[in-house]
Order: C-alpha cells, then sequence, then structure tokens
C-alpha cells in the first residue's frame, strides 16, 4: 500500500510542475521556492504541539489547493504559484514518508513513524 501511496503522491508533484510550466515564471523559481514551506518547522522550537500545527497548515494539501483557488480567482500568478509550491512541496514530502505531524513530535505522521522501517524476517536456511 506504501508504494501505492508513493506513486499517487509522485504523480501529484509531477502536475506540479507541469501546472507551474504554465505560469510566466522562469524554470528555477521552482527550485528555489520548493524548500520554503520548511520553514514552518520552526513551531518545534516552542514545542510538539506549535510544531506540529504550524507544520500540518502549511503542508495541508486543501490549503494548497484553497491558495491555488484563489489565485485562480484573482487571475494573480503569485497566489498560483504558491498553490503550486505548496502542492508539490507537500506531495513529494509524502512520497519520502513525512506525512502530516500528530502532537508527539516530529517524527509521528499519519503515515508511520518515520525513520523505522520493518525489517523483512528471515526465512530458515537464510543467514
Amino acid at each position: 500500500m506504501k508504494t501505492l501511496i508513493s506513486i499517487e503522491e509522485a504523480a501529484q508533484f509531477a502536475l506540479s510542475v507541469i501546472l507551474f510550466a504554465k505560469l510566466p515564471f522562469v524554470w528555477w523559481i521552482y527550485p528555489a521556492l520548493f524548500l520554503l514551506p520548511d520553514l514552518s518547522m520552526i513551531g518545534y522550537t516552542i514545542n510538539a504541539k506549535v510544531g506540529a500545527f504550524t507544520y500540518n497548515l502549511v503542508h495541508h494539501k486543501a490549503n494548497a489547493i484553497v491558495v491555488g483557488v484563489i489565485g485562480l480567482f484573482l487571475a494573480n500568478n503569485y497566489w498560483l504559484l504558491a498553490g503550486i509550491i505548496l502542492f508539490g512541496h507537500s506531495s513529494l514530502d509524502r512520497v519520502f514518508g513525512y506525512g502530516l505531524k500528530y502532537n508527539k513530535g516530529f517524527k509521528f505522521t499519519h503515515l508511520g513513524e518515520i525513520g523505522t522501517q520493518k525489517k523483512p524476517e528471515q526465512t530458515l536456511g537464510s543467514n
């Protein structure tokens, strides 16, 4: 199931790149702004609850869509750009397993705990 979710998120990331290509910005703007949403992690300097709130606010795809739709209705390319960056960033985060956060701490996400992977079970006769 995780592979299927990763493929879906990768497709959504690709969609964000395609949508960005339709905007009148130079190509390097997308990678230059791509990590900007991670500034929302600064909330973790206060505590895990504030950090989860600020991170989730910025990384929630519905918010990215709302920002993009505002740009669409206002015919404002900067709002569209912001929505596309937020959407693409959140999608690629989920490809790598960084989901929306729980109040317990940064590594506790709706996709599972970051950094813990189940080891494959060993079969008889394998070393």
